[in-house]
């Protein structure tokens, strides 16, 4: 007994928070985050991994290190996008279990209790859905829709609408995430596709501290695109599934095209041969700049791997307390 709780106690906590221009909120955030980790029985990392920010924020986060030297700084040597800056903090990350949240005080910091609790339970992923969002704008609603729409749909496995980024993950998990690779990623496609047991949280998120929303209806539309090239073949076979339909019609048409010409313009529709092998034409056409457009994506993430360059740059003169054991 002694020794189980030895066990439990002797654990320890990362908690992974990447941060761009957080400045003007970062620091209530810090405070009501420090408040709930004094609480939960362990020890315990912050680790802020700044995003190439051009306000204050790494001065905040050099500040917050100062008071308390659990707090590291992560600086990335320029803004290479949240995706990014996340993994760098898995990767710095030393704690049996890690956690990662946003900065911008939409993810309640006071169910990491309930994560820990989840996680002792056996869980070795715990996963905080976003049921409601305070404020949320028809854009955001939409583009949040579209993802995971597309996600689902071509990627190969299920991603669960209103999963976010606020999750807990062993450390077991950590070390199968360290080892893969690829370039243009979703953090939490990566994690699911781990097969880890998982559990979930629901959560509403709470309104912003201050600043704007990272990801516009853009943003979230390339990220569901390059992690569906990035995750599955699916978009591939569109233009074999393509063709199989335009052969059939193509038929038809070269059919109908036969009637009018013995018949007499039958339907008197009172088109043309030519106006049949144009509007053939331009369905070929386009079909053919789609599956070009489609072939390029993968092209492009293919050129992006093989350069072979670092998923991400540190640098180490503006970090705080990542080398240090």
């Amino acid at each position: 007994m002694l020794y189980f709780w030895y066990s439990v106690m002797s654990k320890t906590l990362s908690v992974v928070v990447p941060v761009f221009n957080e400045a003007s909120g970062l620091a209530d955030f810090h405070h009501s985050l420090i408040k709930v980790l004094d609480g939960i029985g362990m020890d315990w990392e912050i680790i802020y991994c700044d995003d190439g920010s051009r306000d204050d924020t790494a001065k905040k986060i050099r500040d917050f290190r100062e008071a308390d030297r659990r707090v590291k700084l992560l600086k990335l040597s320029r803004n290479f996008g949240k995706e990014l800056a996340t993994t760098a903090g898995l990767h710095a990350a030393e704690g049996d279990a890690i956690i990662t949240l946003d900065g911008d005080g939409q993810h309640p910091v006071e169910l990491i209790p309930e994560f820990i609790k989840h996680w002792q339970a056996g869980h070795k992923v715990v996963v905080g859905v976003r049921k409601t969002n305070h404020r949320e704008g028809f854009t955001k609603r939409f583009g949040s829709a579209v993802f995971y729409k597309l996600f689902n749909r071509f990627s190969g496995f299920r991603l669960k609408p209103g999963a976010t980024d606020f999750r807990l993950i062993d450390r077991s998990v950590q070390q199968d995430f360290v080892r893969m690779t690829e370039r243009n990623r979703i953090t939490r496609g990566l994690i699911d596709w781990l097969g880890y047991k998982q559990d979930h949280i629901d959560f509403d998120a709470k309104a912003r501290q201050s600043g704007n929303a990272g990801y516009s209806f853009n943003k979230l539309f390339q990220l569901a695109l390059d992690s569906i090239v990035s995750m599955s073949l699916s978009p591939l076979r569109l233009a074999a599934y393509a063709g199989a339909i335009v052969l059939p019609v193509s038929v038809l048409l070269g059919l109908f095209m036969l009637v009018d010409a013995i018949f007499g313009d039958p339907a008197h529709l009172h088109a043309t041969g030519s106006a049949y092998v144009m509007v053939m034409l331009l369905f070929l056409v386009g079909l053919l700049l789609v599956s070009q457009g489609i072939i390029g994506l993968y092209l492009s993430h293919i050129h992006s791997e093989t350069q072979n360059r670092p998923l991400y740059v540190i640098d180490r003169e503006q970090s705080a307390g990542i080398d240090e054991k």
